[in-house]
C-alpha cells in the first residue's frame, strides 16, 4: 500500500492508501470503511482486486486510523456528515484524475456504506457502479430519538464528549444472540479476526456524540424519499450482508433498503445475502465466497 494524505473538507489531512496493479488498472475500486476501524483493515481484499488487474484506494475517515484532525479527537467528524462524504468524492477526484477513462466503483462498508448511499444522490452522475456492504435501516421515530437524545448529551458533554448512554443505544445490542461472550464477536465468526480487532487501539473505540449525532443524520437523509429519487436510475449497484448481520436486523433492514432503491427506480440491483454471515462479510469464515462474488459482479460492470 502506498500511503498519502489529501486535506479534509473539514479540519486536517486524511490518510490514504492505493494499492496498485503490476499493469494498467482496468478499473478503480474506492473503498469507504465502517465506525471504528481503519483502511489497514481491507488490505487482504485490496491485494485480492489488485491482482486481478484493479486499483484500489482508500481514506481513513476524520477521527479514525491515521486521520485525526488538529483538535486530536478519536471518532469524531471536523465538520459532519457532508464534509465526510466530500471528503471521499475528493479522494475519488484524484484517483479519476490519474487514471481518466476507466470505470469507477466505491465499496462502502457499514457506516461507510450508509456514507455510500448519501455520495449516490449528492454526486450521482459520479460512479459506474456501487457495493454496499453491512447495511441497515432504520424506523423514524428511532432515528428522531436518537438524534433529540444527542442533542441533549452534546449540551451536557460537548461535541467530543463520549456518552455511555449513546454508545449502548447504538451497539449494546449488536453481540446478543451469539455463542461467544467475547466483545465484538458480532463483527465476524472467525476468533483470530475478532482478537485482532479488540487488541487494535485504531479500532473499536467509542464514538463520539458528535459523530453519532453525525451519522444518525446522515440515516435520516439517506431515507428520505426524495434523496432516494434524485439517485442515477441506471447505476449498477450490488447490495453484500451477513443474514445475522444485527446492523441489517438480520437481513430484514438490508431488504428494506432494498425495497426503497427499487421504488426509487434503480434498475440494476443485484443481492448477496450469506445466511450464516455477520456484519463483516469480507472477514467471514466463507471469504473466498464472497471475495468471488464481488469479482464476478465486478467483471460484469467493469
Amino acid at each position: 500500500m502506498e500511503e498519502f494524505y489529501i486535506p479534509s473538507n473539514g479540519k486536517g489531512s486524511l490518510h490514504c492508501g492505493m494499492w496498485k496493479p503490476a499493469a494498467a488498472p482496468k478499473a478503480v475500486v474506492q473503498l469507504v470503511h465502517g465506525i471504528a476501524e481503519h483502511i489497514a483493515r481491507y488490505d487482504d481484499f485490496a491485494r485480492f482486486l489488485t491482482e486481478r488487474g484493479y486499483l484500489v484506494v482508500a481514506d481513513d475517515h476524520m477521527g479514525h486510523g491515521g486521520s485525526i484532525g488538529p483538535d486530536g479527537v478519536q471518532g469524531y467528524f471536523c465538520g459532519g456528515w457532508l464534509s465526510a462524504a466530500a471528503d471521499e468524492k475528493s479522494l475519488h477526484d484524484r484517483a479519476a484524475a490519474m487514471y481518466p477513462g476507466i470505470p469507477y466503483i466505491i465499496l462502502g462498508h457499514s457506516m461507510g456504506s450508509f456514507l455510500l448511499r448519501t455520495y449516490l444522490y449528492t454526486y450521482p452522475d459520479a460512479l459506474s457502479g456501487a457495493i454496499i456492504s453491512g447495511t441497515g435501516w432504520q424506523p423514524p421515530l428511532a432515528i428522531s430519538a436518537g438524534l433529540a437524545l444527542c442533542r441533549a448529551e452534546a449540551r451536557r458533554l460537548g461535541e467530543t464528549g463520549v456518552s455511555p448512554l449513546l454508545v449502548r443505544m447504538m451497539f449494546g445490542s449488536y453481540n446478543r444472540g451469539f455463542d461467544k461472550t467475547r466483545k465484538n464477536d458480532w463483527l465476524t465468526s472467525v476468533s483470530p479476526v475478532v482478537d485482532a480487532y479488540n487488541a487494535d487501539p485504531l479500532c473499536g473505540f467509542d464514538a463520539t456524540v458528535g459523530l453519532t449525532r453525525d451519522m444518525l443524520t446522515g440515516i435520516q437523509m439517506n431515507e428520505n424519499p426524495e434523496n432516494l429519487a434524485r439517485m442515477e436510475k441506471s447505476l449498477p449497484v450490488l447490495f453484500v450482508s451477513g443474514g445475522k448481520d444485527p446492523v441489517g436486523a438480520q437481513s430484514a433492514g438490508v431488504l428494506q433498503t432494498i425495497d426503497a432503491f427499487k421504488r426509487a427506480g434503480m434498475k440494476n440491483i443485484a443481492i448477496h445475502i450469506y445466511p450464516e454471515g455477520r456484519h463483516e462479510m469480507l472477514n467471514e469464515s466463507n471469504r473466498a465466497e464472497v471475495y468471488a462474488d464481488i469479482l464476478a459482479w465486478l467483471e460484469k460492470w467493469t
